[in-house]
């Protein structure tokens, strides 16, 4: 683990900034950055545009480990080169921003008021290149929709059950069991999820 990333993450103020919308969730990004649908006309082509979005971002004068300590990011991006350097290598080397890597796959559909995160039956490997490619952490997310305790101690555990594995392999995971905001229980359900 690399120390200096880890006491930039204790004790630095700042903020992670989030680079990880995955295949669903680019297209939406994209149009917000102003690239209409049909401006790529396959997934590779679309990948291809939204890393340059995120390089012109990340290579921005603005964007450094003063304010932003962290950065997320989406497998693809992690593959990719930012000025003729590995992506997660160019965030701390050249920006002082500690890399991260988005591991779930998504959400799996609503159950007990909640959505757990997809099978990851290739975690293992991904963590492996993660590390290879020397990023420090690791981001893991599922949805809580309703204050329903079964549902909540199901996010908990896997949640947990998942950090646990990132641990092992030597990175710090980022838990987020995300409550929806228009929960109509909110507080009830963030009761719950701390007491899970």
């Amino acid at each position: 683990m690399n120390e200096q990333q880890l006491q930039q993450m204790k004790s630095h103020p700042g903020f992670i900034a989030a680079l990880d919308q995955s295949g669903g969730s680019t297209p939406k990004a994209l149009a917000l950055y102003g690239i209409k649908e049909g401006a790529w006309s396959n997934e590779d082509e679309m990948f291809a545009i939204v890393h340059q979005m995120r390089t012109r971002m990340i290579t921005s004068p603005s964007f450094t480990g003063e304010r932003i300590i962290g950065a997320i990011l989406f497998e693809n991006t992690m593959d990719r080169y930012i000025e003729g350097q590995p992506t997660a290598d160019y965030l701390w080397k050249v920006k002082r921003v500690v890399p991260f890597l988005k591991v779930d796959k998504g959400l799996a559909t609503e159950k007990d008021g909640v959505q757990l995160m997809k099978p990851m039956p290739e975690l293992t490997a991904l963590l492996e290149k993660g590390k290879a490619k020397n990023i420090f952490g690791t981001k893991v997310r599922s949805f809580i929709k309703q204050a329903n305790s079964a549902g909540i101690k199901d996010i908990a555990n896997q949640q947990f059950d998942v950090a646990a594995q990132i641990i092992a392999a030597g990175l710090v995971p980022i838990v987020e069991p995300e409550v929806d905001i228009h929960c109509p229980e909110k507080a009830k359900a963030e009761e719950l999820l701390k007491a899970a």
